[in-house]
């Protein structure tokens, strides 16, 4: 009876890895495949690859710049976001608050395009229409109550007398978070960062309503190569490779740390 439940659950794991990796396999697969062998049915696995995708992506688009302006956007909205969220996290934690975490769930919870006309006005009145840094404060939106969510259980789990024997010894509460607090909490800071980063860089609405020619982002940039009657797929999945490589990249170089500081708030005593 156990084998066959071993059996299974490894079969279950089979069948999820497939219907997993299936779709993110033929699109790295595709966009080494010229035109005619993409649209062809039934498919091919063995094919003789080309860089034409890419090439065409590099050379006669903008991409590059897109890809750097996605790069300057979400880690400039991570940044801003974690400025903004930690110091939030640790004092709601500190008083035992609930109200303001609470509060910033509204704006994640609300739908994207009851922003969107209000941050038009404002942004073209102080002349920050199309440019990165209105891209990094909208989607601040997103990336603030992400990292204030996931820092709150790694701050409720800070033994109160350490901050209080640090108070005594004269720290500000500066002083204890970045010095004593942050440290103590690395992996959910990392976990953070990184949700962060892929929500705002995966971020679609935001970027395709106020960004401008110098500021579009590599997943606004994409949809130029789907166009009325025809779609230019071997590009389009060159562009979704190069889009999806830097979360995958990140995620698996410290996929340790990720997995250690999610798990932290379902075992946390």
């Amino acid at each position: 009876m156990k084998t066959l439940l071993r059996y299974l659950m490894s079969l279950q794991v089979i069948v999820l890895c497939i219907v997993l990796f299936a779709p993110i396999a033929w699109m790295i697969l595709a966009s080494f495949k010229n035109r005619t062998e993409i649209t062809k049915y039934p498919p091919e696995l063995f094919f003789t690859p080309t860089l034409e995708n890419y090439q065409h992506l590099f050379t006669r688009t903008d991409f590059l710049e897109n890809t750097l302006n996605s790069f300057y956007v979400a880690g400039g909205s991570t940044v801003l976001g974690l400025l903004l969220a930690l110091p939030a996290a640790y004092a709601i934690s500190w008083h035992r608050m609930t109200w303001p975490a609470t509060l910033t769930l509204f704006a994640r919870m609300a739908p994207g395009t009851l922003f969107l006309l209000p941050w038009f006005i404002m942004f073209s009145n102080v002349g920050l229409s199309g440019t990165h840094a209105a891209l990094i404060i909208t989607h601040a939106v997103i990336t603030l109550p992400i990292a204030l969510w996931t820092m709150l259980p790694h701050f409720d789990g800070l033994p109160r007398e350490l901050t209080e024997s640090a108070q005594i010894d004269g720290c500000s509460s500066l002083k204890i978070l970045t010095l004593i607090a942050l440290p103590i909490v690395m992996p959910g800071l990392i976990v953070a960062i990184i949700l962060s980063f892929i929500f705002s860089w995966n971020y679609f609405l935001f970027a395709l309503a106020l960004s401008g020619i110098s500021s579009k982002t590599a997943i606004v940039a994409s949809f130029n190569f789907i166009g009325e009657g025809v779609t230019n797929w071997g590009a389009l999945m060159a562009a979704a490779t190069v889009i999806a490589l830097p979360p995958i990249i990140l995620t698996f170089l410290i996929q340790r740390k990720l997995v250690a500081g999610l798990s932290f708030g379902a075992v946390k005593g």
